[in-house]
């Protein structure tokens, strides 16, 4: 089971924010979407993500003039991306090593989609739930 079935059935569509955008910016599309982390695009390719804790961070540490900053002042960069064909239990491995909640999707250098650590862990639910149901059935029917 890799992430592009998880990306099958969450959907690809990915909110970006511009390098040189605010962090205020930033904050408002993180809010008006409900979301915890934008991919950050320099040069139409992914330099950085930010999160909120990043934004967390950098207001506790530097007061809200942080937030007339450029996002690429705040973002973790380089971002810690996967590819579509990346095994979902080595991604969620991956996500808890490095402790970090959001992991884009890139293919040939391009965002295809970003999974957060609660979609994989829903789908593999799913996963399990539907084969612990064909087992029933299957006991059941034989």
């Amino acid at each position: 089971m890799t992430i592009a079935s998880v990306l099958r059935d969450k959907g690809a569509a990915v909110e970006t924010v511009a390098a040189e955008a605010s962090v205020f910016d930033a904050v408002r599309r993180l809010g008006e979407k409900r979301i915890g982390a934008l991919p950050v695009i320099d040069g139409g390719r992914i330099a950085g993500i930010i999160s909120e804790r990043d934004v967390i961070y950098r207001l506790r540490d530097h007061g809200p003039e942080m937030l007339d900053w450029p996002v690429s002042r705040v973002m973790s960069s380089p971002a810690i991306t996967a590819g579509p064909d990346t095994e979902v239990l080595a991604a969620l491995a991956l996500m808890t090593q490095r402790r970090i909640r959001h992991l884009p999707v890139v293919e040939g250098g391009e965002i295809r989609g970003i999974v957060s650590i609660g979609d994989l862990v829903k789908h593999r639910m799913e996963r399990i739930e539907a084969e612990a149901e064909a087992m029933r059935t299957y006991i059941q029917t034989a």
